[in-house]
């Protein structure tokens, strides 16, 4: 029950123990963390050509988008809590951008929830990237035609 959009880095552990804590309930958490890769596979570059990623957003419309896929899921599946924290800003390959978090009597409403909403964040939330590359300076990252196929199978569920 609670979306974070956010500059600074988060600590996995801390917030995975306040997600559950006090729900005896609560027989599973499934959670995902994304993480600023060092390449850009699409454009067929490898490690080491990604020097930074620099994500956007509005502020105030982004957390509506994110409470909205929170809702989604909720609505989906018997969820005890639910936790989305994205940041925003400039980082480096290797650092945290994404955690997502769904907790739930059973693990398979758990892990679902929690594909759904990585599969959501990749094509409904409203942020924009901008890679540092060696060569190309900078570029904007496009939507990429495998999450949304990803996203897809959810709509005739």
């Amino acid at each position: 029950m609670a979306v974070r959009v956010q500059r600074d880095d988060f600590d996995i552990g801390a917030e995975l123990a306040t997600l559950s804590d006090g729900d005896t309930g609560i027989g599973g958490v499934c959670s995902f963390t994304g993480l600023v890769r060092d390449l850009h596979p699409q454009a067929g570059e490898g490690p080491g050509t990604v020097r930074a990623l620099t994500l956007e957003h509005y502020p105030g419309m982004t957390e509506r988008q994110l409470e909205a896929i929170e809702a989604e899921a909720r609505e989906r599946w018997p969820l005890s809590a639910c936790l989305i924290i994205h940041r925003y800003g400039r980082m480096e390959p290797g650092e945290r951008i994404v955690l997502v978090a769904c907790a739930s009597a059973h693990r398979e409403a758990a892990f679902d929830a929690c594909r759904f909403i990585m599969d959501w964040l990749k094509t409904k939330a409203p942020f924009w990237k901008l890679e540092e590359t060696g060569d190309a300076g900078q570029r904007w990252v496009d939507a990429r035609h495998s999450d949304q196929n990803a996203a897809d199978r959810w709509s005739d569920r």
